[in-house]
């Protein structure tokens, strides 16, 4: 049988609708265990896969998922997201922050302002 010294495998697939990017940070962002931030959102969409621990991962209010070490997340530009809190193991992760030019990524804790209609 035959073996590839390479393997690929997509782990995730997102449509980003013709998004334009002229940078993306790279960060490795750790917490502390059983450190819960609170409900947060970013200036600009965020894609990331956990590299050790885990972490309790909830957008708005979809279902909230326990994230492991190998898993991809993503978080919508200008959205709640409710949780990401580390478990008792803590977590760290790997995040990438595609950005416009002249533009640096931003977190703002509390929720994402909701206009009345």
């Amino acid at each position: 049988m035959d073996h590839s010294p390479v393997e690929r495998v997509t782990l995730d697939s997102l449509d980003l609708a013709r998004a334009r990017f002229d940078t993306v940070d790279v960060r490795r962002i750790t917490i502390a265990p059983d450190v819960h931030p609170g409900a947060h959102w970013h200036n600009g969409p965020v894609f990331g896969v956990v590299e050790a621990g885990s972490v309790h991962f909830q957008v708005g209010e979809q279902e909230q998922a326990i994230l492991h070490a190998g898993d991809t997340f993503f978080e919508p530009a200008a959205t709640t997201i409710s949780r990401f809190d580390a478990t008792h193991e803590g977590v760290t992760f790997l995040a990438w922050f595609p950005l416009p030019a002249e533009e640096i990524a931003e977190l703002t804790m509390g929720e994402f302002p909701v206009e009345d209609a």
